[in-house]
């Protein structure tokens, strides 16, 4: 709330720099491996080539922190989640996935859209208002990337999105 909050009044800046992805991908997934352990839920980085972006830090953390806060919240003990990265010829796709309850067309639709925030709950009935991908929309965008979700109910989901390589 308090990043959606900064971002909405301009105290966050864009403050691009040239960064090796998989170290910010381990960080984040080492800040996050405490919840997902109290589930049982196994974190999985699939490295790839050591692959460079020019991206904003903060705004890079903040976004994986949500999807991957959001993947443990929406997965059964004992579950799975895999972070990738796969650099195409203008950007990288990271994609954040888990085998978790998934979601149907209809709550797919209302992601990412401040004017149809929902309420949610985990599978260990965490909280959830949707203003985490609100932020992660605005902050790839900010990128000039883009985020984008695709799952099947009952059979997990992956969220993904782009940023430029230069």
């Amino acid at each position: 709330m308090l990043h959606w909050a900064k971002a909405q009044t301009g105290q966050i800046i864009y403050k691009p720099e040239k960064i090796n992805l998989a170290t910010i991908i381990k960080e984040v997934l080492q800040i996050s491996s405490s919840i997902a352990k109290i589930k049982n839920i196994t974190l999985n980085y699939i490295q790839s080539d050591a692959i460079e972006v020019y991206t904003d830090v903060n705004m890079l953390k903040i976004v994986l922190r949500n999807l991957i806060s959001n993947a443990i919240k929406f997965t059964n003990p004992n579950g799975k989640i895999e972070v990738s990265a796969i650099q195409n010829q203008n950007h990288i796709e990271i994609t954040v996935s888990d085998n978790g309850v998934g979601m149907n067309e209809e709550t797919r639709n209302k992601l990412f859209k401040i004017d149809s925030t929902i309420i949610t709950t985990g599978t260990a009935a965490e909280k959830g208002s949707g203003l985490g991908l609100i932020l992660c929309k605005e902050f790839v965008e900010k990128q000039r990337g883009e985020i984008w979700v695709e799952s099947k109910l009952g059979k997990g989901s992956d969220f993904k999105f782009t940023l430029p390589l230069n």
